[in-house]
């Protein structure tokens, strides 16, 4: 399931951050960014789905 995050990430920023936090702040700030250009969107999914794959890694112990 991460690696399509990653791609949808990728090739469809919001939908990307959408399947991994969900609806909040995060998202909107994702589809601005988006809107300003799809490079900066596409980066911030990225960091938002690898960040939370990260936080939640730590908190089930898996390093």
């Amino acid at each position: 399931m991460k690696i399509i995050r990653l791609l949808l990430g990728f090739f469809l920023p919001p939908l990307g951050v959408f399947l991994t936090v969900g609806v909040g702040s995060t998202l909107f700030l994702n589809i601005l960014l988006t809107l300003l250009g799809w490079l900066p969107g596409s980066i911030h999914a990225i960091w938002v789905i690898a960040k939370h794959d990260e936080t939640q890694n730590r908190e089930e112990g898996i390093y």
